[in-house]
């Protein structure tokens, strides 16, 4: 659904690096060999599912692969041709159960801890909230949904989008050249009226703005029908998280923060919430889905709950298997942490860094309850194809600056 951004998390370009990456770099990253005996819970992980949401990247991540990039890229990103090859291999391969799907990673790739300046990274969640809404402005549903501005051009690659920096990323086209679209506030005060641009409409503006940052909602109309509506490209402007500008100015404190206790505040006084909102100048356009199709990542391929991963580009090829460690959260299932193989399927605005993720959870308030209050250490460990491995022992460049860097830690 390629996410906007989550909004109680920092939007800071943290990933080891110090200060500012230049224009043409990133902050440094590596990997680390690992074994399949360090991933905690790898033994018992359902594979199968994993595979399935392997395979379903395929596609998308070999046509990307063809595909020149013109942004930096560190170090410890999985060449796209590598990747590429790996999901050919999957494609043909006759997996059908859990245990062949576990002999396939183990066959074909070498986990491989990320490494940074930091000991751990951060993982939080999204999802698909579910909302009541109208095909035409009445009664309560008075907040717009706007479909994608005919006018709206991208400077970047929508898969890019969470890769450029702080400059625009989507821009007007214009008779004279381009110019920046109007910010959120700027449309919320009618920039976008009279153009036939109102998809649906919402009773919630809070409702509204969350959706904007998820990137994609189920919405349940008055004529009994239910419609998926997607992320379809921005105004252009980065993403400011409220919910960091509220802890930094003292309003709501940093350890009551929680998706839940935000909607709260904003709802209580909807003058002062809208203002707080308009801090984020970032506005989301839509399209709606059709039957049968649920919420798309970057890679145009549909979400699978607690196995799609949205990461930051500069470091994991889009199609890339990851699999996550997250000791402390405990509310997915199981008691003892989260600990599974994920593919990286999506990007957001927010997720900057090397071990920087965003855990796609599902539909619903559950998962909504569950996003809202997943803020956790983890770690990364990439599931690297092993002709990559082979090519970084052998010193091979990947790019056109940047050095594959391998550090051996123990035999796969």
């Amino acid at each position: 659904m390629a996410k906007d951004a989550s909004p109680a998390k920092s939007s800071k370009k943290s990933a080891g690096g110090k200060g500012k990456a230049a224009r043409n770099s990133v902050p440094e990253a590596k990997l680390e060999a690992a074994s399949f005996a360090d991933l905690i819970g790898w033994e018992t992980d359902d594979h199968l599912k994993a595979f399935k949401t392997f395979v379903k990247s395929c596609n998308d991540a070999i046509r990307m692969a063809e595909r020149p990039t013109t942004r930096a890229i560190a170090q410890c990103r999985v060449p796209g041709s590598v990747l590429a090859s790996a999901c050919r291999l999957a494609q043909s391969a006759d997996v059908s159960t859990k245990a062949a799907a576990k002999a396939f990673f183990e066959a074909n790739f070498a986990p491989h801890r990320v490494v940074h300046t930091k000991n751990e990274g951060l993982l939080t969640g999204y999802y698909e909230p579910v909302m009541q809404g109208s095909r035409t402005r009445q009664g309560k549903f008075q907040t717009p949904v706007y479909k994608r501005p005919t006018d709206l051009m991208n400077v970047v690659d929508e898969a890019d989008r969470a890769s450029q920096p702080d400059g625009l990323t989507h821009v007007r086209r214009t008779s004279s050249g381009t110019s920046a679209y109007p910010t959120r506030a700027q449309i919320e005060q009618g920039a976008l009226d009279g153009k036939g641009l109102e998809l649906l409409y919402l009773e919630d503006a809070v409702e509204a703005f969350f959706m904007h940052i998820q990137g994609s909602g189920r919405v349940e109309l008055t004529d009994g029908t239910t419609v998926r509506i997607n992320y379809d490209g921005k105004n252009g402007h980065p993403y400011s998280s409220i919910g960091r500008y509220l802890i930094e100015n003292e309003i709501l404190p940093a350890n009551k923060m929680s998706m839940q206790a935000l909607g709260k505040w904003l709802r209580e006084d909807k003058e002062r919430g809208q203002k707080v909102m308009w801090q984020n100048q970032s506005y989301v356009f839509f399209r709606e889905l059709g039957d049968g199709e649920g919420p798309m990542g970057a890679m145009q391929v549909e979400l699978t709950p607690g196995r799609s991963l949205a990461v930051d580009p500069a470091y994991h090829a889009l199609g890339t298997p990851i699999y996550l460690s997250v000791p402390g959260l405990k509310g997915a299932k199981k008691d003892d942490g989260f600990h599974r193989l994920m593919v990286a399927q999506d990007v957001g605005s927010a997720i900057k860094g090397a071990e920087r993720g965003d855990i796609y959870f599902g539909s619903g308030k559950a998962a909504g309850k569950l996003a809202g209050t997943t803020r956790h250490a983890g770690n990364f460990y990439v599931l690297l194809p092993v002709a990559a491995e082979a090519a970084a022992g052998q010193g091979l460049r990947f790019g056109e600056h940047l050095q594959w860097q391998t550090t051996v830690k123990s035999a796969r």
